[in-house]
């Protein structure tokens, strides 16, 4: 069921500690230090991060794959509760207090039927009761294809396909950097792209994933958190909205001017912009 993974090795890790520290990263847009500066840091907000955290779990420089991804998602929302959960242990409740967000940093090859975990998320987004975020894959093909090769050769990602056009699932891709637009970024090579179902391209976000301030990190697995913290942030300004329309705030402030040659086969909605989707006084 994980999604695969990209590693570059550097070295030295840069990363150092894995405990959130309410620093501005290098590999963050500068827009979340101005949403920090705002006084919007996720508070009030659950993330609930499904992905391996057990004894024998993916491992990248010695810790698990859903330590890392965990790590960015507190990172970007400090105040936010983030909460793990073992990927295959069973289905996750909501809580009633807050803004629920899943981050799903893995793709699901069999039949969606198979999960109950996994139907119950598609069932979050088909309802609007929660933000379920899910990262694109690392294929270099469109949402929905069958994979070229490798383990999973032939098969679909059934989950992406099935939160594409979900009132509040968020499809993520990955852009070599955080672009701007005088130095405009392009996809990563290894990132799934929307395509040309209109569907998935509705639901489809990219943010910049820079592997160099990540100590070598890199794929849409690191994408998604990064789209979790902001879904908090914008949370923790408009706390009465309901889980669809935080997510499509982010969708319909995405920015299209900051990544190269843009078109909707490749980018979705475009490049997640926290400053857009923070600037109204209220979403509905």
């Amino acid at each position: 069921m994980k999604e695969k993974y990209q590693s570059i090795l550097f070295a030295t890790l840069t990363l150092g500690s894995l405990t959130p520290a309410m620093a501005q990263q290098a590999w963050m847009s500068p827009e979340v230090g101005v949403a920090w500066s705002q006084g919007y840091l996720g508070q009030g907000v659950r993330i609930n991060m499904i992905d391996d955290f057990g004894a024998s779990c993916d491992r990248i420089y010695g810790r698990c794959h859903g330590a890392w991804t965990t790590w960015q998602a507190q990172s970007v929302a400090p105040l936010a509760s983030v909460i793990t959960h073992e990927q295959g242990g069973g289905v996750v409740g909501l809580i009633t207090a807050s803004l629920n967000v899943f981050n799903l940093s893995y793709g699901l090859y069999s039949p969606l039927a198979s999960s109950a975990s996994e139907v119950a998320l598609v069932g979050y987004a088909q309802s609007g009761r929660a933000v379920v975020v899910k990262s694109a894959g690392n294929n270099g093909i469109p949402v929905g294809a069958a994979v070229p090769s490798g383990e999973y050769r032939g098969r679909i990602d059934n989950l992406a396909v099935s939160l594409a056009g979900q009132p509040s699932a968020i499809l993520v891709g990955a852009l070599s950097k955080n672009g701007t637009t005088t130095s405009p970024a392009s996809m990563a090579s290894y990132s799934n792209v929307a395509g040309t179902s209109p569907v998935v391209q509705r639901n489809f976000l990219v943010v910049g994933v820079d592997s160099s301030a990540l100590g070598g990190l890199a794929g849409t697995s690191f994408a998604a958190p990064i789209v979790s913290g902001y879904a908090a942030i914008v949370g923790s300004k408009f706390t009465t909205a309901n889980a669809a329309a935080v997510a499509n705030q982010l969708l319909n402030t995405a920015r299209t001017d900051t990544v190269s040659g843009y078109n909707a086969a490749t980018y979705g909605r475009g490049e997640a912009s926290l400053t857009r989707a923070l600037a109204p006084a209220s979403i509905r």
